[in-house]
């Protein structure tokens, strides 16, 4: 990339601003197509992964909508949509893959310090559930990537999966579960400090934590001029990049509001906060091995779906449950009781009260989630695990996620579940806004970034090295069961998972060439 002329204390190529997932990735990503480059990343706190990529910070669910309901809604017919499924599944095969071409280059040690092996379940009750969950196993099971799952409404099977869960339930009701395998926990926090350790390795990256960006400005023959505040000693340093990425999470839209480019004035945020009960009993982690998802209840939004998880944090075996959500004008855990009130400009202020009378169910599950009692949080645990008690539970306040609230032509503002990726005109800054489903993608999340902002090099200089590190890049691996098998086989012995279901395996070994013929082209 062509230098910026300006005065500053250190002029890159590439800023990544926080110390997250996703600016990790795309470090490492950007390290490997363009090795030249210089590249730093400024963390606002004294270590990377301490905000929503700490492993106490969120469920670590490896999203693959094995489990996750809300990702297949029942049509007005009765049928179930299952598109949407397809493609997290799709994108979590693409982490996985770059995960092991990582772990094969020897920038991810010892996959099992960041990714273990927990089936996925869903878990419902009464007969209107139940009958939804057999449609949704019949729809998903025919796909080679969901291979292998189960569904029963028999109890002594279920108990096989999760025994806790069906010991004192009410045996009038009718339930049903389905069981995936190939699920997986994963600690996001501890690939983000392995990214952030390999790329300290090189000449040309620079780690900067315990800085915080108090302002941007575009330079007028290009690029950024970036000003930190050394967050201990209070003395400033100045940077100029040619490209600048904001991957703060919640810091996010104020620093895309800070740069002045118009595209931030279609974006303002709205924070939700979120609560875990937590169990290390090791008698009673020991009988759970899965990560349970149930359905959110009638009005609640998809962001209340209750789940009971297996987690794997700080070398030790835990129970997780909930969420319960809380409220915070922060838009970081770490973040300033103003963060909402500064993000609120003359520009979104319509869009962002139009997103609250719109939302009035919203509204009302946070004023009831901010209400709950522990009794009340315990009652909903026993839902899901009917023994349970209340001295080896104990609540823990996780992450910070600020939803987007986008302003639409006709439609006013409009509150967003996803993410979205926002850059300006000329490419010289883009941010990652929203939350859902968040790090599990950050692969191939940061492949679009890619395209999206250096559109040029990925058609004519990256294509090659692309598929070295995505094998699937460019295909569709839903639509392709030999290659969706590939994917699951290869990525599974590099990441030392269990092998996928005989039939998959044999659909692997098949000579039809996909993923290595378009790695080799």
């Amino acid at each position: 990339m062509e230098e910026s002329k300006t005065h500053a204390d250190q002029h890159l190529d590439v800023l990544l601003v926080g110390g997250g997932i996703m600016s990790a990735t795309l470090g490492v990503l950007l390290q490997e197509l363009e090795p030249g480059w210089t590249i730093g990343m400024v963390e606002r706190l004294d270590s990377v992964a301490e905000e929503s990529s700490n492993g106490w910070n969120n469920a670590g669910t490896g999203h693959s909508a094995l489990c996750e309901l809300n990702y297949t809604p029942q049509m007005e017919d009765g049928s179930v949509d299952i598109s949407k499924a397809l493609n997290i599944n799709e994108q979590f095969q693409v982490s996985r893959q770059f995960w092991a071409h990582q772990v094969e280059t020897g920038v991810l040690k010892e996959p099992k310090s960041f990714l273990n092996s927990t089936p996925h379940m869903s878990f419902v009750w009464g007969e209107k559930n139940c009958a939804f969950l057999e449609s949704r196993y019949k729809a998903l099971s025919t796909n080679a990537l969901f291979a292998g799952m189960k569904f029963s409404t028999d109890r002594a099977e279920i108990a096989q999966w999760a025994p806790q869960m069906i010991e004192g339930l009410d045996p009038n009701e009718p339930v049903a579960a389905t069981w995936a395998p190939q699920g997986t926990d994963v600690n996001f926090g501890e690939i983000t400090r392995q990214f952030a350790t390999a790329m300290s390795r090189s000449g040309n990256f620079s780690l900067m934590c315990g800085h915080e960006v108090t302002d941007l400005h575009r330079l007028p023959d290009g690029g950024w001029k970036v000003s930190l505040r050394d967050t201990h000693t209070r003395t400033r340093k100045v940077i100029s990049a040619n490209f600048v990425f904001l991957g703060a999470g919640g810091g996010a839209l104020p620093l895309l509001q800070k740069s002045g480019i118009p595209e931030a004035d279609d974006y303002a945020g709205f924070p939700v906060g979120g609560s875990f009960l937590v169990c290390d009993n090791p008698e009673v982690v020991a009988r759970h091995n899965a990560k349970v998802y149930g359905k959110a209840a009638v009005g609640s939004p998809p962001m209340s779906v209750p789940h009971l998880d297996k987690r794997f944090l700080d070398g030790r075996e835990v129970l997780l449950f909930g969420p319960f959500a809380t409220f915070s004008t922060r838009f970081l855990k770490t973040g300033s009781l103003l963060d909402l009130p500064k993000s609120v400009t003359a520009k979104n202020l319509l869009p962002t009260t139009q997103v609250g009378a719109t939302n009035l169910d919203l509204v009302k599950y946070l004023v009831g989630q901010l209400l709950l009692t522990d009794a009340a949080r315990m009652k909903a645990l026993r839902a899901y695990l009917p023994a349970a008690k209340d001295g080896d539970w104990k609540l823990w306040q996780a992450g910070q996620r600020v939803q987007i609230i986008k302003k639409e032509a006709g439609k006013g503002g409009t509150l967003k579940l996803g993410t979205e990726i926002v850059a300006c005109s000329d490419r010289s800054i883009a941010a990652l806004l929203g939350a859902s489903p968040g790090a599990s993608t950050a692969a191939p999340i940061m492949l679009e970034l890619l395209k999206k902002v250096f559109p040029e090099r990925v058609e004519a200089d990256w294509q090659a090295k692309l598929r070295r590190i995505v094998p699937s890049y460019g295909h569709t691996l839903h639509e392709d069961a030999v290659a969706a098998a590939r994917s699951w086989s290869e990525t599974s012995q590099v990441l030392d998972l269990p092998a996928p279901p005989p039939e998959i395996a044999a659909l692997a070994e098949t000579p039809e060439t996909v993923l290595r013929v378009a790695a080799a082209r």
